[in-house]
């Protein structure tokens, strides 16, 4: 997705402007619509023609219709009348890839500008991540559906070994490793990313990672400690960036990497479940309940359906959102689950909202035994 244009006031009304350009991005432009919003784009339109002898022809012209939404398809009145198109006119406007739209509501909340950031930032879609490198020289990289990005280069001139006296390679050697460790830290977003492929020839790629490990043990570097089974160490024919397409078609990558995009949420479902049957006051679903453990600053990890955020009611859609940021607030993980894919489904099951704590809330559960499918 690209942003070409943001405008907001300080009461977080306001426009932007976007132009998809993957086929994800229109699933981020469907979660970004709502009703009441108002949608301005570029259209084809039948437009019918009378000549000055009475007949009637008809031609398709290509217009710009700004709409009032109230579908979340995009179909509504037209509020800003043209030569081809009457105001209060009903009209459907449909978007595709590469067609920029303008996209206006009277309240841009914390959930909505998120998707904006994400769905703009080629980062917040990379769950991919690849340190290719050889002695002296490393790329790491990101990697979309779409594209590689290189995020840091590092270069460290090693002298090479000489009999009877290995210190000058050893230490360049060992500052070379700490720079490649200072550029994961500082360009992998270890929240999206699932997997950190680590790509060399030979034993480089072994003797990087049982240093930085060593290093994350003695600087107790809970970052990295918490993050070690996320890396994967493969074979590459050097440590140039090209060489990452050969690293990413290893067999043994390919099937750890698949569908590393909803693992994250499948882990932490599956998290909540288990949860559920060891600890079942450590674990709450059905909005009341979640946001009564929310009162008590309880929760660890929020699962939350991006369907509720589609909510036509503005006061429903209001009440999650103020969950979200009030879980962030209190410095727990936010989860959001896609609709479309199995794990979010599993999660609508259970009203679309839960919550794993940090500590048992028993009296929440004795306070309301009705089902937790309640939810306005």
């Amino acid at each position: 997705m690209k942003l070409v244009r943001k405008d907001l006031e300080k009461d977080n009304a306001g426009q932007v402007t976007l132009i998809p350009e993957e086929p994800e991005d229109m699933w981020h432009t469907y979660n970004l619509l709502q009703v009441g919003d108002s949608l301005r784009a570029s259209t084809i339109r039948k437009v019918q023609t009378e000549s000055a002898t009475g007949s009637v022809g008809s031609n398709r012209i290509r217009t710009t219709l700004h709409l009032c939404a109230c579908q979340l398809r995009v179909k509504g009145t037209n509020i800003q009348e043209n030569e081809y198109v009457k105001m209060g006119a009903y009209h459907t406007i449909e978007l595709e890839p590469n067609r920029q739209f303008t996209l206006a509501k009277k309240q841009w909340d914390s959930v909505v500008l998120e998707r904006i950031e994400q769905a703009c930032d080629p980062a917040w879609s990379a769950d991919v991540a690849a340190v290719v490198m050889q002695e002296g020289l490393a790329h790491v990289c990101l990697v979309t559906p779409s594209m590689t990005l290189t995020r840091a280069k590092v270069e460290v001139n090693i002298p090479r070994k000489r009999k009877g006296n290995c210190s000058q390679h050893d230490r360049a050697l060992e500052r070379f490793y700490e720079q490649v460790v200072q550029a994961i830290q500082r360009h992998i977003n270890f929240e999206v990313v699932k997997c950190v492929l680590v790509a060399s020839p030979g034993f480089v790629r072994e003797q990087f990672c049982d240093y930085m490990f060593q290093q994350a043990v003695k600087t107790d570097n809970k970052l990295l400690l918490e993050n070690r089974s996320k890396f994967l160490q493969v074979h590459s024919s050097s440590g140039h960036k090209y060489a990452l397409k050969e690293a990413l078609c290893d067999p043994a990558v390919t099937s750890r990497l698949s569908d590393t995009k909803a693992a994250g949420e499948v882990r932490a479902l599956d998290d909540f479940y288990k949860m559920l049957q060891h600890e079942p006051d450590r674990a709450f679903y059905g909005l009341k309940h979640v946001e009564k453990a929310n009162e008590a600053m309880a929760i660890d990890t929020l699962l939350i359906s991006d369907e509720l955020f589609r909510h036509q009611d503005v006061a429903t859609r209001a009440r999650y959102v103020k969950l979200v940021d009030s879980v962030r607030e209190n410095m727990g993980t936010v989860r959001i689950f896609s609709s479309l894919h199995v794990s979010g489904e599993q999660l609508g099951q259970l009203t679309g909202v839960a919550a794993i704590l940090r500590f048992p809330v028993a009296e929440l559960s004795d306070q309301e035994d009705e089902s937790s499918s309640e939810e306005d």
